[in-house]
């Protein structure tokens, strides 16, 4: 495969890169900050300097059709504005940079989408959090809206809360609801390379937490292989 991460130097993106290289598979990560370029080399990617906020459909959908680095088989959105940004950048990035890869997509021919979300994308914003919060969902649970709505191969995964703890390499993942709980990055970026992996399952929306199923076999309850 050919896979190429919007939000590259992201942590889960830079663990999803590890498994799909060391299994000789081609990785090309969108980065935004040139000096995390060697990051993605070490680890077997291929970066391009690209910031999704300033980037248009046109241009991107040129990248993603180029046969400079071969033909892409999916894309992963995997940015974010991250913790310290404020609401105005949830919605440019949460929100406006995946609409911007969905609509680049298209345009390249590229049909496999794998968008990652945030579980809560479904539901009103806690009233308890801030403003921030608020934005962060709105924007996820818009995101989500443009790509259901598109003609595209598409799962939507919905991670719980997010740790740096060691891969357990099992996961409770279905439909939703699945419930709260915590995940490690590690073991989403495990269910994303494995979900990659199976393009006959698509046009899901999936929610994934810690639990007690193998990852491959979590994947292999959404459906056969190819």
């Amino acid at each position: 495969m050919h896979v190429v991460i919007a939000g590259g130097h992201g942590q889960i993106a830079l663990r999803l890169t590890e498994i799909l290289a060391a299994e000789g598979h081609s990785v090309t990560g969108l980065i935004r900050n040139p000096d995390h370029a060697e990051d993605l080399t070490a680890i077997g990617g291929r970066p391009i300097v690209l910031d999704l906020e300033q980037a248009d459909a046109e241009h991107l959908g040129g990248l993603l059709a180029s046969e400079m680095y071969g033909e892409v088989d999916a894309v992963v959105f995997a940015a974010g504005a991250g913790p310290g940004s404020g609401a105005a950048r949830k919605d440019t990035v949460d929100r406006a940079a995946s609409v911007l890869l969905a609509d680049a997509a298209e345009r390249a021919g590229v049909r496999r989408f794998l968008q990652i979300s945030s579980m809560g994308a479904d539901s009103e914003p806690d009233p308890s959090r801030d403003e921030v919060w608020a934005a962060y969902i709105e924007a996820k649970a818009a995101a989500e809206e443009d790509l259901r709505a598109r003609d595209l191969d598409w799962i939507i995964l919905r991670p719980g809360s997010l740790t740096n703890d060691p891969p357990t390499g099992r996961v409770h993942l279905a439909e939703p609801p699945v419930g709260r709980g915590a995940v490690t990055r590690s073991d989403v970026a495990a269910v994303v390379a494995e979900l990659l992996r199976r393009p006959t399952v698509s046009r899901l929306v999936l929610e994934v937490r810690g639990g007690d199923t193998a990852v491959t076999e979590a994947v292999d309850a959404l459906g056969p292989e190819d």
